[in-house]
């Protein structure tokens, strides 16, 4: 169940702390600062993950190909390049694709 609802674009949240960090980011608060290089991001995750291209960590790697990645999110990303899946759905045509940009410029 998510009965914790974004006013702004209705994406829903099973946790209220989940729909306020996802808030900040309609309202462009970023409160967590790079120390190396000073950009900022809305999500302590965020900051983890770009901390890793100073350090050149990579702790996710792809079963696959043995690429490394620093954020699990972009494993998951990268996945599809093997799976084949394309979750994003054009509404107006049903042609599919790998990523959402691709979608959006399509």
């Amino acid at each position: 169940e998510r009965p914790y609802k974004c006013p702004a674009c209705g994406k829903s949240f099973g946790q209220h702390c989940h729909l306020l960090q996802h808030q900040r980011a309609h309202a462009g608060v970023r409160p967590y600062a790079c120390g190396q290089c000073g950009k900022r991001f809305g999500q302590s995750s965020d900051l983890i993950s770009h901390t890793r291209t100073h350090t050149g960590e990579r702790p996710y790697t792809c079963s696959r190909c043995g690429r490394g990645f620093s954020g699990n999110s972009n494993l998951i990303k990268h996945t599809r390049i093997h799976t084949g899946e394309r979750p994003y759905r054009c509404s107006q045509c049903g042609e599919s694709f790998r990523f959402q940009p691709q979608l959006v410029r399509h």
